[in-house]
């Protein structure tokens, strides 16, 4: 995982730099030195100092970057997460990619802990989806992590869930399980069900999961008495904070939450520099 972040982060910089910093380059002279620190202008779950720090390190592993918080520890607003020193042209020039990844991760991890604690002392584990934004898929999850959520499927190829459009294809949930069990024994299978009949049908199937989609509370109450623990059961669709607790309390294991990875508030930071006097 590790390799595929420097990877991303290259393609980032790259994004960002092209031929080179004009602006930096042709105003900072090359042995300027500066002090800086990014600030939490909030309250909430920092995530991507790590990625934060490989950013600047790219540039100028000679950077100075000394971080006061550990990556999915919570901070208040005003408090100086980060100090750095170094060279002004490489500081400058990565502040806008580190801080893009900081912004994110820490948005997703923020909004992951806030669900993570409205359901706390049920047996309900918070889980993201793949709706994650296209090529950030591993820091996102990553994130969901850090903030203390759990990860569902990592993309298409390490679980099967057949969903509604599979089931409609096949021409049942017996038939789309047969098929999914002849081409990939290996792989656990979910079945996403629309009403307690298409559970009961999953569960005689002896499938590992069952996504229980869209239903009311009190379906979901029933799919849990009915599924007696047979099988882990997941609740997804338009899950909120109104409404992720109730779900919580009829006793699934799982609530996906989409929202997590398509729609977070990037958490403010600021990076204030000091030019160091010659």
């Amino acid at each position: 995982m590790q390799n595929e972040i420097l990877e991303h982060i290259r393609r980032a910089l790259n994004e960002d730099i092209g031929a080179g910093d004009a602006t930096s380059n042709s105003i900072i002279p090359a042995d300027a030195m500066m002090n800086g620190k990014i600030i939490a202008k909030q309250n909430g779950v920092v995530a991507g100092l790590d990625v934060a720090r490989k950013v600047f390190h790219l540039l100028d592993d000679s950077i100075q970057f000394e971080s006061f918080a550990a990556d999915g520890e919570r901070v208040t607003t005003s408090t100086e997460i980060v100090h750095l020193r170094g060279y002004a042209r490489p500081l400058l020039t990565g502040e806008r990619t580190a801080l893009n990844y900081l912004g994110r991760m820490s948005g997703i991890a923020t909004l992951t802990s806030q669900f993570v604690d409205a359901v706390a002392d049920t047996r309900a584990k918070i889980l993201d989806t793949r709706k994650t934004a296209p090529g950030l898929r591993t820091l996102d999850k990553l994130a969901v992590k850090l903030g203390g959520g759990e990860n569902h499927r990592i993309g298409l190829f390490d679980m099967i869930l057949i969903k509604d459009n599979h089931i409609d294809f096949a021409g049942s949930i017996e038939e789309a399980v047969r098929r999914a069990r002849e081409y990939s024994s290996g792989l656990e299978i979910e079945v996403e069900t629309r009403n307690l009949e298409d559970v009961k049908v999953a569960l005689n199937l002896g499938v590992e999961r069952i996504l229980l989609d869209n239903m009311s509370v009190e379906m979901m109450r029933q799919a849990v008495q009915i599924t007696n623990g047979r099988a882990k059961l997941e609740a997804s669709g338009n899950v909120s904070f109104e409404t992720v607790r109730a779900i919580a309390e009829t006793g699934v294991d799982f609530i996906s939450i989409g929202a997590l990875t398509h729609s977070p508030k990037v958490f403010d930071f600021s990076l204030q520099y000091v030019v160091e006097q010659a």
